[in-house]
């Protein structure tokens, strides 16, 4: 008797559960929520009158019936005309909220964290102050939390999985800019993307999306922070030759900042010898492997240590392949500390120092606790949004539930890196006036810079329409003030068409 009942116990429970989401999704859904706020501000010198729209806008499924409540913040200038551009932005993940763009660079207030990454955030109180870097003095922003991050779920019949892969996810946020096009009246105004990490591949497909699918809207420009587009130069991972040599540059950035390499040679001159190395002895030696005589492979160790700061020893003991996880431990393991990998310029003190890479990422860590108490105490404070539900800063079940496949079945699939990069190339040459502008984080360590370079350099994509700088900081290089003041700077040089590229 006890087998059965420990057997019938589990039928019993998946028939309550399905009973459950059957009852949940029988209830009548309510009218999507509208908060509204008045505000004024001062953005580059600019006294500007804004108000914020935050709220639900419902995407219908093909019953016609209501399958998912998409929420988002539009803040948009009081009077303006039908011409005043427009931007969208998200972040990435796949399922992360927008609040890091939002509070970080780009929205009216902004998170307060040490600048020089010496400190982490501690807890509250924190320090939210007004940011006269925001761009809305340029154009109106809209802040896009895909669904399953921040108050975005689905609801009614809807299910998770319609939105988590490319297809889904372009789908749902072209509708988003469709609606929000038609009901403020702008389809004849500029338009332009911002993403960060994950949110540039996002940016690449829906741009794609929107170009060649069944709703033709043609986009300005394309602000990449951090971009991802060809995941092989940001996977690193052990036989994935390409990303060791993605990954130098990066690395020997991070040793000079500490202190561990580069020793009287300016930033610039240290990276141009790094890049070279990389690509000209670098890769060729992994290419050859135990071809190499003992000559070659000598010179090749020592020049590792030169750029890495990592002991000859180590690197012969790691066979010339240094993943970047165990880089980020093995650089200040004398002094007990660990490197962030979001932005290396971060330490974080470890209970086990012998392990071989970080128990976490003191770049996030470290900052992530002010910006989700101040976000939620700005919803409430500033723009009188008052929800029943948290809102979801980062979701590990939109993370773990993305399908990069875009199949229902995975199995018998040979297994090849994501990459947006032709979809980007296809978007721009079918509208010429489409412009990329790519930002990176010197010390970035989980999209790094030369990555970046080289991505660009490959897939068909237009170089005359692509500008590339560079920042004194990591992934989200706007935490360090003064790149943040050269971010915005570079914002509105690119929308009035006078962004170069530069050479860090």
């Amino acid at each position: 008797m006890a087998l059965l009942v420990a057997v019938a116990a589990p039928a019993f429970a998946e028939t309550d559960t399905a009973k459950t989401e059957t009852e949940e999704a029988a209830k009548p859904i309510p009218d999507p929520v509208l908060f509204t706020s008045t505000h004024t501000g001062t953005f580059n010198g600019q006294r500007v009158a804004y108000r914020v729209e935050a709220g639900e806008t419902y995407l219908k499924g093909d019953s016609g019936e209501p399958e998912a409540s998409l929420f988002t913040y539009s803040y948009i200038k009081e009077k303006a005309g039908s011409d005043r551009p427009v931007t969208f932005v998200f972040n990435g993940g796949p399922g992360s909220a927008s609040i890091w763009l939002h509070m970080g660079l780009l929205g009216p207030k902004r998170v307060v964290v040490p600048s020089a990454a010496d400190a982490d955030d501690g807890a509250a109180p924190y320090r939210l102050v007004d940011n006269p870097f925001s761009l809305l003095d340029e154009t109106d922003l809209v802040f896009i939390d895909p669904i399953g991050t921040g108050f975005s779920r689905v609801i009614g019949k809807g299910e998770g999985k319609t939105y988590w892969s490319e297809q889904g996810d372009a789908a749902s946020l072209s509708e988003f800019m469709r609606i929000w096009l038609t009901d403020h009246k702008r389809w004849n105004a500029k338009k332009y993307i911002t993403g960060e990490s994950f949110g540039t591949t996002r940016a690449a497909y829906l741009v794609y999306e929107m170009t060649t699918g069944d709703v033709d809207i043609a986009f300005n420009g394309l602000m990449l922070i951090s971009q991802a587009l060809d995941y092989e130069g940001s996977t690193p991972v052990h036989d994935n030759f390409y990303s060791y040599v993605t990954y130098l540059p990066s690395m020997a950035a991070t040793a000079q900042y500490h202190g561990k390499a580069g020793a009287g040679i300016s930033q610039a001159d240290f990276l141009t010898q790094a890049r070279a190395f990389a690509q000209d002895e670098y890769a060729p030696a992994l290419l050859r492997g135990t071809r190499l005589s003992a000559e070659e492979r000598a010179h090749i160790r020592d020049r590792l240590a030169y750029f890495t700061g990592l002991s000859p020893e180590y690197i012969e003991h790691s066979d010339l392949r240094i993943l970047t996880p165990r880089f980020t431990k093995e650089l200040l393991r004398d002094e007990g500390v660990a490197l962030g990998r979001l932005d290396a310029r971060y330490t974080g003190d470890e209970a086990d120092d012998a392990a071989d890479r970080p128990s976490g990422d003191a770049a996030s860590y470290s900052v992530s606790s002010a910006y989700s108490a101040l976000f939620n105490q700005y919803l409430t404070d500033a723009l009188n949004v008052e929800m029943d539900r948290p809102y979801i800063v980062s979701s590990g079940e939109v993370a773990e539930g993305w399908n990069f496949t875009g199949t229902e079945d995975n199995a018998g699939l040979e297994p090849e890196y994501y990459n947006v990069a032709r979809k980007l190339a296809t978007a721009m040459r079918r509208n010429s006036d489409l412009k990329v502008w790519v930002a990176n984080g010197v010390y970035d360590l989980v999209t790094p810079f030369f990555d970046a370079e080289m991505t660009f350099a490959r897939h068909g994509i237009p170089a005359d329409n692509v500008a590339m700088t560079y920042y004194q900081g990591g992934h989200m290089m706007y935490l360090h003030e003064p790149s943040l003041e050269a971010l915005t700077s570079d914002f509105r040089s690119f929308f009035d068409g006078t962004l170069e590229d530069e050479q860090p």
